[in-house]
């Protein structure tokens, strides 16, 4: 098995900023793969496409970037261990989904994982990403006095079983306000929206439809030193929806600076409002 995270970072952070990408990955284990229910499923239609490719900048605002290698039908890195429903009422998929975002089953009937599956699951792919997560967590926070965590996300940007209508070009989650200093959810809303003369404008939502996952409620601790923002992107701003789910790079292009305007205004807010006294 190959290492189940990608890590992307300088031999020393220069920055406190860490991107964590968990719905990115492609590749599904054999043993895994023959249990699929359709060819649509192994098309895997709820990756987070591309955005390794999309958040490329982000190592030189000297930002360390995680990212996961396999599916998340494998196992979701942004899924509590113990199932905990993270909107209350609404569909959800799972630790181990068993169905998509669509509602099509995942697994052939007598294929869905049982308990010893998902054990190893999470002991195989699980538990590494997070071990690397909080150990880049740390190390940004012993070293500028504080860590900013930017959970980067897509979706289609309809999805009825998920929201109702078109997603907005951008939600940024915090929690309600209790994953992060608001000053940083506010700084990134103003730069996704543009402002500047002749830049380019998205529609941006707060906190609605996403507030964020599993991974920005629990490790977005302000009084502790750790600010964790979801930034949920809609698809059509940068690829084209649906199979093969093909790069645009005309739309990606213009997307980029404004995400790289968003990261760098997250660091300048931390710089500013975060970092200790006397600190770097």
């Amino acid at each position: 098995m190959s290492t189940p995270f990608e890590l992307r970072r300088p031999a020393h952070l220069s920055s406190p900023l860490i991107v964590s990408i968990p719905h990115c990955g492609v590749e599904v284990p054999s043993e895994v793969a023959r249990g699929f229910a359709s060819a649509a499923v192994a098309n895997l239609p709820d990756t987070d496409w591309h955005l390794g490719r999309l958040y490329a900048f982000a190592e030189a605002l000297g930002a360390a970037t995680l990212s996961a290698r396999y599916s998340r039908y494998v196992v979701d890195l942004n899924r509590p261990l113990d199932a905990a429903p993270l909107y209350p009422g609404r569909f959800e998929t799972g630790l181990l989904p068993l169905q998509t975002f669509t509602g099509e089953a995942i697994y052939r009937r007598g294929r869905a994982p049982d308990e010893a599956e998902r054990a190893r699951r999470v002991e195989a792919y699980y538990r590494p990403y997070h071990d690397a997560l909080q150990a880049l967590l740390d190390e940004a926070r012993a070293q500028f006095g504080y860590a900013l965590l930017f959970e980067a996300h897509s979706i289609p940007s309809e999805l009825p079983l998920l929201f109702e209508g078109r997603l907005p070009d951008a939600v940024v989650g915090d929690a309600q306000e209790q994953s992060a200093h608001p000053a940083l959810s506010e700084a990134l809303c103003a730069a996704l929206r543009g402002g500047e003369e002749g830049s380019v404008a998205l529609k941006v939502a707060r906190n609605h439809p996403f507030k964020g996952g599993w991974n920005t409620r629990h490790y977005g601790r302000p009084s502790e030193g750790v600010h964790a923002l979801q930034l949920e992107l809609s698809q059509r701003g940068y690829m084209i929806e649906g199979p093969p789910f093909r790069y645009d790079s005309r739309r990606a292009e213009a997307l980029i600076p404004i995400l790289r305007r968003a990261l760098q205004a997250l660091l300048e807010v931390g710089a500013r409002q975060l970092a200790p006294s006397g600190g770097p």
